[in-house]
């Protein structure tokens, strides 16, 4: 009795799973992977970093899944000129009852859209901090919980830099994943233009503002998530690829035991990204099907899990390497179970 009701389960959290993929289909052309993996943050109770230039879909995505799973949503335009209290709140003075009555900010929402988070200053960036890493904030005095789910998916731009401010590491290191969002292909491109100038037969359907999911469903698919098994190998292949960023001292020193990639690391990952990348690894076998995990769903998801949470040296820099680059090459040299 018990395999068949997890056999249902694991076929209700596939069935939901292939839901949202065509839900977002229906709006969004291609981007598959950013789909995959904004649904498999919200599963894991993380957080998202998505960067790509203007014009590909990011907002139009989280608005979509916003739509799918019935959350409620706000988004925020960050600039230099934010405050924290145009994040979070503030106390209002009520001159009828002279007493301060709060206000809550935007951040009070299941899906929050930070777009182009890296424009804000610091005061800003240690408030959102606080709602991504312990989910309340401060208003005044008094601290209050924030939405259960709350889920952050922030957009940075790649190319502009002028007017910006470096996320510190350990906001970034609260990012669960890190999204690259690529150009289309030219037939999804020749797609989005026929669809958007109403000269496609499926031009874009009209939101009938039904969800396609509840929170059953999300429960179903956690459920699934917590049925699949990491045998102890694979565990420890995972601890490995990110001890592998973080090399000791001696080894550094040593110039026969020194790999070319550890030049161009300063600092590596912390046991946080070991353990999302585990989590996420259940996560890709249940939607794939699957009650165990592979070697390939730990690679496929190493760099998400990895790119935002290595600070690279000048000497990547000069050569012209990138964090996907340096995990790539880890992924070659350390050795697969």
């Amino acid at each position: 009795m018990e395999m068949n009701d997890a056999a249902n389960g694991a076929e209700h959290a596939r069935e939901v799973v292939e839901r949202v993929r065509k839900g977002m289909a229906a709006r969004v052309v291609g981007q598959e992977a950013l789909v995959d993996g904004i649904f498999t943050a919200f599963i894991a109770g993380g957080h998202v970093l998505l960067e790509g230039v203007p014009g590909l879909a990011k907002t139009l995505a989280v608005k979509t899944f916003s739509s799918l799973a019935a959350l409620s949503f706000k988004r925020i335009q960050f600039t230099p000129d934010l405050l924290p209290a145009d994040l979070v709140g503030t106390l209002v003075f009520e001159q009828g009852s002279s007493s301060f009555s709060v206000r809550k900010g935007p951040v009070f929402a299941n899906l929050v859209l930070a777009d182009e988070i890296n424009r804000a200053p610091a005061k800003v960036q240690s408030a959102l901090l606080e709602a991504m890493a312990e989910r309340q904030v401060t208003i005044g005095e008094t601290t209050y919980p924030l939405p259960d789910p709350f889920f952050v998916l922030a957009t940075q731009n790649p190319i502009e830099q002028e007017g910006t401010y470096a996320l510190p590491e350990a906001e970034l290191d609260r990012f669960l994943f890190k999204l690259h969002v690529p150009y289309p292909s030219l037939e999804e491109e020749s797609r989005i233009v026929r669809v958007e100038a109403g000269l496609a037969s499926d031009a874009k359907p009209a939101s009938s503002g039904a969800p396609l999911i509840g929170a059953g469903d999300i429960a179903a698919v956690r459920a699934a998530v917590r049925a699949v098994n990491v045998d102890q190998a694979l565990l420890d292949y995972a601890v490995s690829l990110v001890a592998a960023t973080r090399p000791l001292a001696e080894a550094r020193k040593d110039r026969r035991q020194r790999d070319d990639y550890l030049k161009y690391i300063s600092f590596g990952a912390s046991p946080r990204a070991s353990i999302a990348l585990v989590a996420t690894a259940r996560i890709r076998a249940a939607f794939e099907g699957r009650d165990f995990v592979t070697p390939d769903d730990i690679k496929a998801l190493a760099c998400p899990v990895l790119r935002h949470r290595l600070v690279l040296s000048y000497e990547a820099g000069a050569d012209g390497l990138s964090a996907d680059d340096i995990v790539s090459r880890l992924l070659s040299i350390v050795p697969i179970p």
